[in-house]
């Protein structure tokens, strides 16, 4: 116990000796930590995005008007029987000229025409939804088939497959950027705490001998660089969440304008917080642990 106090001792004297190397060491581990986790709420968000555009894209049969409700029910379990399919909404007669009438409300004229025909014109609808876009044209294909021409109208697809394309490039473009700042980033991190660990023990190499010489251990002596890659790791994590949370927080309100099912990001990293900067401490520990254990090793030659 008394040499681990010791250890902690020499590891505060030693950054207190190097107070501005300590300072840039935490502040690149802070920057390296902000690209990463920049990265990680653009592919958070950009999954969110995709989701929420592929939510929107839907195959309509419209069925004519004499098609009956046996054969509409015909087609609908036909098309279940597909597993890319992932939901089929039936819409009625009555429930389509509804919704005709509701979205032409303040076109007079289109109203006056559909009454002049004094019986409702439109035939069931059937919504299909699947589970990617690339799905749609199978279903597409399955449907045009002599056997339904009597009973489709019309197919419509209402596809945003150049939405979710737009999406992914500018998302790949952003990960890239940022991939590349991180890289950098650790980089820097690794060459400046290696170097810092350096200096100290060449400048300390007397004191050093002391402590062999009355029988202190190779890892006593490499114990306050230890502690020191400890400090700076759960210092540089610490700055970072208080950052990124003081981000997510301004960032929340524009993503409730854009993603009208509630999404938030503050809520997203609450609910991973354990995974997300546990495996970032994890990853900066093994870092500066890995480049102090190294500068030790070729200068003190143990």
């Amino acid at each position: 116990m008394i040499s681990f106090i010791r250890v902690i001792k020499f590891a505060f004297q030693e950054i207190g000796r190097n107070a501005g190397l300590s300072f840039m060491t935490v502040v690149i581990l802070v920057l390296m930590l902000l690209s990463v986790n920049v990265l990680w709420t653009v592919d958070v968000v950009t999954k969110e995005a995709v989701g929420l555009v592929k939510e929107q894209i839907n195959v309509s049969l419209y069925f004519k008007a004499e098609a009956s409700d046996q054969e509409v029910s015909e087609v609908k379990r036909t098309l279940n029987s597909f597993p890319e399919v992932l939901e089929i909404k039936t819409q009625s007669r009555e429930e389509v000229l509804e919704s005709f009438q509701s979205r032409h409300q303040l076109s007079p004229e289109v109203l006056e025409a559909l009454n002049e025909l004094g019986d409702n014109p439109f035939g069931p609808t059937l919504v299909i939804k699947t589970r990617e876009p690339e799905d749609y044209k199978k279903i597409l294909q399955a449907m045009d088939v002599p056997e339904y021409d009597n009973l489709v109208e019309a197919k419509s697809y209402e596809g945003n497959e150049e939405g979710i394309e737009k999406i992914q490039n500018i998302t790949n473009r952003i990960e890239r950027l940022g991939f590349w700042l991180s890289l950098i980033f650790l980089i820097i991190a690794f060459l400046i705490i290696f170097n810092t660990v350096r200096v100290a023990i060449y400048t300390h190499r007397i004191e050093i001998s002391i402590k062999r010489l009355v029988g202190a251990s190779n890892w006593f002596i490499r114990g306050p660089y230890l502690v020191e890659s400890f400090l700076f790791t759960v210092l540089s994590i610490a700055i970072t969440a208080g950052l990124i949370y003081l981000a997510l927080h301004w960032l929340d309100p524009y993503l409730l304008l854009v993603f009208p099912n509630g999404f938030s990001l503050t809520n997203y990293y609450n609910s991973h917080i354990f995974l997300i900067f546990g495996l970032q401490a994890l990853a900066v520990l093994l870092l500066t642990s890995l480049s102090s254990l190294l500068a030790m090793r070729r200068q003190l030659k143990i």
